[in-house]
């Protein structure tokens, strides 16, 4: 009896991680945002339906790190380079409204599918719309259900909008989110999120290691 446990549960293990490993696949080739949406997707490919071999979003969050490392290489870095880069300037523009940073441009999963998402705070629905319109932004309206706390959840106002080439996504939320970030749809802990300080320090420390490593490569 327990060795067949044992073996059920090892079953289930590997079940989980080609599930996790194909819907990062999904995501990294298919650009696919959704973390539930591939798992499904990952599921009917692979012909698996039983709810305990259903990967947890970190699991496959970490499959599509690997995936992006092993297979796209110095693509993705750039990807997320010219990202971020465009991310400081948009933080910088967006200031009156405390722009935070979110998202796979900032987690570091963030490829060439993937838009620049900043969360904005005011409590005056009309004044992100209007601070677009006032710069000839055009743009399209949206909306999205974001869980503020473990008892609170509303659906937000979302903005997006193309520049540089790249898409960008801006969420608007109640300034008292300010003081704790929602909570993420990967783990349900408050979201990563960075000022433009916090982003301008994580650009410097990455070219200081990309100078390093040039350094180390050039010694060899």
């Amino acid at each position: 009896m327990h060795r067949a446990r044992q073996h059920a549960e090892t079953r289930t293990r590997e079940r989980r991680r080609r599930l996790a490993h194909e819907a990062a696949r999904m995501m990294a080739e298919g650009g696919i945002r959704d973390f539930h949406q591939a798992k499904l997707k990952a599921a009917d490919r692979l012909g698996i339906h039983d709810d305990a071999s259903l990967p947890r979003n970190r699991e496959i969050e970490d499959a599509l790190r690997e995936y992006q490392r092993l297979f796209l290489g110095e693509a993705q870095a750039d990807a997320l380079r010219v990202r971020r880069e465009a991310a400081l300037r948009a933080l910088d523009f967006f200031a009156p409204f405390d722009a935070r940073l979110v998202g796979p441009v900032l987690d570091g999963t963030a490829d060439a599918n993937s838009p620049v998402a900043l969360q904005l705070y005011s409590d005056d629905p009309d004044a992100v719309p209007r601070f677009l319109e006032e710069h000839d932004i055009p743009t399209d309206a949206r909306s999205r259900r974001l869980r503020l706390d473990r008892t609170r959840e509303g659906e937000f106002p979302v903005w997006v909008f193309s520049a540089e080439d790249l898409s960008f996504d801006l969420t608007v939320l109640p300034r008292l989110a300010l003081r704790q970030a929602p909570l993420s749809s990967i783990d349900e802990k408050p979201m990563q999120r960075a000022s433009a300080a916090q982003l301008r320090r994580l650009l410097a420390d990455e070219e200081i290691a990309g100078y390093e490593q040039d350094a180390a490569s050039a010694k060899v």
